[in-house]
């Protein structure tokens, strides 16, 4: 009698343990199908680290110091989020410069990584502290005439060198390859805050907020740099005390060609008023 109780036993074991390998079986299966429908970035177990330069999130200082429009640091952040095909899954990361621009980096990230099919769209957005030089402009191009599937949205907080003509030139160069470039608004600030920062638990509401003026006269500028116009803004620093000044110099073709809601907000013109 005792001898059926151990072999019900030994079955109750045999038929835990198949369901466990069957059950480990259909995990490893499902990650590599998800590996190859995206390549590594997909691939919830894979145990390597990310890339030198790249991570899930930033520490809020980073993000006050990297995303201040007022503050004309050197270093590259960029936060970016991808989404593939009809997917409502995002993914997001974010990469600062090495010994290239943070652009090159992901752009050599995703060429190494990514196995795709053309016809697959990818939807990618991205919050860069600095606007692309004219060098990366071009890399980007480039990259986006390979991968005709890929869309690419930037937001920026500040532009890079926009004096410069060859960088001026670049946006613009993006702009007409089809590629979606803004002034970060309060709502991108808000949006990275929520999905990029590792704030502490009960900040969340505590996100930077930049004077709207700041940001419209960006705004401003990237009109003019779109439209072919003369610069209009000039930004300088004092080191002594550390104050970045902002002063515009505008002509009557900014007034003729600059959208007229954008000098209503920067208060350059004053809206018109029918009296009765």
């Amino acid at each position: 009698m005792a001898a059926a109780p151990r072999e019900e036993k030994r079955w109750r074991r045999a038929r835990i343990s198949f369901f466990l390998s069957f059950f480990f079986f259909f995990l490893r299966w499902s990650f590599a199908l998800v590996t190859q429908a995206g390549g590594q970035w997909l691939d919830l177990g894979s145990p390597q680290p990310p890339p030198p330069g790249f991570r899930r999130r930033i520490e809020p200082w980073e993000f006050y110091i990297s995303y201040d429009p007022k503050e004309l640091c050197k270093e590259t952040c960029l936060l970016y989020e991808i989404k593939w095909g009809m997917s409502w899954k995002i993914w997001r990361s974010s990469g600062k410069n090495t010994t290239n621009h943070v652009e090159i980096n992901f752009i050599e990230k995703f060429t190494s990584e990514r196995h795709f099919h053309l016809s697959v769209s990818c939807s990618i957005t991205w919050f860069l502290s600095w606007s692309p030089c004219w060098e990366c402009s071009q890399a980007i191009r480039e990259f986006l005439s390979q991968h005709p599937g890929v869309t690419l949205v930037i937001y920026v907080a500040r532009l890079f060198q926009h004096m410069d003509q060859q960088n001026r030139q670049g946006l613009r160069d993006l702009v007409n390859s089809g590629v979606t470039i803004q002034m970060m608004t309060v709502s991108e600030y808000y949006h990275c805050w929520r999905n990029f920062v590792n704030y502490p638990p009960g900040e969340e509401a505590h996100w930077p907020r930049h004077p709207p003026l700041w940001l419209m006269l960006y705004a401003l500028e990237l009109h003019c740099i779109i439209l072919g116009l003369p610069p209009c803004l000039k930004i300088s620093r004092r080191r002594q005390n550390r104050l970045t000044f902002f002063r515009l110099h505008l002509q009557n073709c900014h007034y003729q060609m600059i959208p007229r809601h954008i000098l209503l907000a920067t208060g350059l013109i004053q809206p018109s008023v029918t009296w009765r």
